[in-house]
């Protein structure tokens, strides 16, 4: 079994192993003889806090081996420190706030939503897709399981199958697959919602407390269960693993395995600090190619959408941020800097900006005249927040510490990573690193207009703009078309056309189901012989309807509710 396998001790032996290699492009376009699977293995809020990164505190079996058969990046960045954005960034290879998908959350509960704002869908550029899309446009069976949470619903087309049942094993035999499994055991939340749980780990153990959190042992409970978390993820990470070797698969597919952005404790989810921003990535090849190296590229989230369609063997697309770092349509330059941006967290509006190079921060703040630490209502649940806050109150944090709790932030924040891993001394104002303040200011302000930064437009106004008169746009109706003996599907440019056979007598309805927070719905279809969810084939150029079926038709925008249905008898 996975899980078993493999020896504990090349856990600790993992950074002897893993040398590092310098990126070599003719080898990152390495091709296998055949189409892969790809699976996407996604924890979330999760720091490079790691073995494989030097952090022994977790024994992580499974990652362990991942690392030694795989390769571990080192440079790996969310463009957001929270996960409804980052998610976007993944599913669409563009940047948040390019998209309008840059506040936490859109779609979220009222008691997380400003007053006034309602809960709204983002509105990507018409013709954007989500990554599960174009590897079903490639013969995929795509599934996840199950977390979606993009900032906008996924278009009726996205997904063959996005439940909790979700699984490679219900695909079509010999079709490539690409599955997403979501561990949730990692989130932030799990700190107090197991705090009464056995550990799973030695509840006596020695922790390293950031200089940024109180040594206290209210901290330390909270960051043993955050490692103790960790242990179980590698767990379930096994679990699924033994399933992919008991099907026979583990030599045919790509492995990824990701945080979905930084750590979940105080100081680290939510901000633009490494802490925030930074979180362990291995890619395992099935082949052995490079197996027990390490990739020192600068990769953002944006590059995974690319990266996938490139090693399933066709070129990305062209519009999107991202760019691919592995398959036969690698890019040939490297990065020099990756970009970042914080905006509205739940309740509580903010925005500030980051560049990230190998040895720099840079973070603008808009806002400086806010305090630093912002109120946000769900964090406050951790008991080491609520140790903070205690302590700051009493004036006993340390001066590391308290920089959180300042009144007033800077307008420019400058760091040394080599020196301040942790990014607690602002170098903005010292001449000595004049010129690197000013190189990445403009870099920054060069970013933010090439995306045009939706940031800059206060949330009401850009809901205003996409929701007229407080209204989600409906995609237009499809119109269907003889073609050569069958029917070919005509639509808006960009939008995402489906179908599905039912037999002759069966009809269809809209119905909608509850989604994440019981307010939110999400579109179905139902057939009057079965009332389960029915999955939509993408609709190819022209369709052959079998004898003794008949279809209907859809046709859907990302950000738009998708359109009415339409009947194969109503041909035009």
């Amino acid at each position: 079994m996975y899980r078993f396998s493999f020896c504990l001790l090349l856990g600790s032996l993992c950074l002897l192993s893993c040398q590092p290699v310098p990126p070599s492009h003719p080898s990152e376009a390495h091709q296998l003889p055949f189409q892969p699977h790809i699976l996407w293995l996604v924890a979330e809020d999760l720091s490079p806090i790691l073995p494989m990164y030097g952090d022994s505190t977790a024994e992580t079996p499974n990652l362990s081996r991942l690392a030694s058969e795989g390769i571990v990046f080192d440079q790996f960045f969310s463009p957001s420190g929270v996960c409804a954005p980052s998610r976007a960034a993944i599913a669409t290879g563009m940047y948040p706030s390019r998209i309008g998908a840059h506040n936490m959350r859109t779609l979220g509960p009222p008691q997380y939503m400003p007053h006034g704002l309602p809960s709204y869908e983002c509105l990507p550029p018409i013709g954007t897709k989500m990554h599960a899309e174009y590897m079903r446009e490639l013969g995929y069976y795509c599934t996840n399981n199950a977390k979606q949470d993009y900032q906008f619903r996924p278009t009726v087309t996205a997904w063959d199958e996005s439940s909790r049942q979700a699984h490679w094993r219900n695909r079509g035999p010999n079709q490539p697959f690409f599955a997403v499994f979501n561990f949730e055991v990692t989130h932030e939340s799990r700190v107090w919602a197991k705090a009464e749980d056995s550990l799973w780990l030695d509840p006596n153990c020695e922790v390293p407390v950031p200089p940024y959190l109180p040594d206290t042992d209210i901290a330390r409970r909270d960051i043993r269960r955050v490692y103790s978390n960790i242990c179980e993820m590698d767990a379930q990470i096994g679990a699924v693993l033994d399933q992919l070797e008991a099907d026979g698969l583990l030599d045919s597919t790509i492995i990824f395995w990701y945080g979905d952005h930084g750590g979940p404790l105080p100081r680290q989810k939510r901000m633009m600090y490494d802490s925030g921003i930074q979180t362990p990535l291995i890619v395992r090849f099935p082949d052995g190619w490079r197996a027990g190296t390490r990739d020192g590229r600068m990769t953002s989230f944006l590059d995974l959408l690319p990266t996938i369609v490139s090693l399933a063997g066709t070129e990305p697309p062209l519009h999107i941020d991202g760019q691919a770092f592995y398959g036969p349509f690698t890019k040939a330059n490297d990065r020099e800097m990756v970009f970042a941006a914080a905006d509205r967290f739940d309740e509580i509006v903010d925005m500030q900006r980051a560049v990230r190079t190998t040895e720099m921060k840079y973070i603008r703040n808009f806002h400086p005249d806010l305090p630093m630490y912002r109120p946000v209502a769900y964090r406050e649940q951790m008991p080491v927040m609520q140790e903070l806050l205690r302590l700051n109150q009493e004036d006993m944090l340390s001066a590391d510490q308290a920089l959180w709790f300042r009144t007033q932030r800077p307008e420019e924040e400058l760091y040394d990573l080599r020196t301040d891993p942790h990014e607690l001394h602002n170098l903005a104002e010292d001449p000595a690193y004049a010129d690197q303040l000013l190189s990445l200011r403009k870099a920054c302000t060069s970013w933010m207009t090439e995306i045009g930064d939706l940031g800059k437009i206060p949330e009401q106004e850009y809901v205003e703009s996409i929701w007229p008169e407080g209204q989600q746009p409906v995609t237009s109706l499809p119109r269907l078309r003889p073609h050569e003996g069958g029917l070919t599907l005509e639509a808006d440019k960009g939008v995402s056309k489906g179908y599905v056979f039912l037999d002759n007598e069966q009809r269809v309805e809209w119905i909608t189901t509850r989604e994440w927070y019981g307010k939110h719905e999400r579109y179905a279809i139902v057939t009057d012989r079965d009332t389960s969810e029915m999955s939509w084939n993408l609709m190819p150029d022209h369709l052959q309807i079998p004898d003794g079926k008949s279809a209907v038709f859809v046709a859907h925008r990302l950000g738009y509710k998708p359109s009415g249905l339409v009947h194969s008898e109503d041909v035009e």
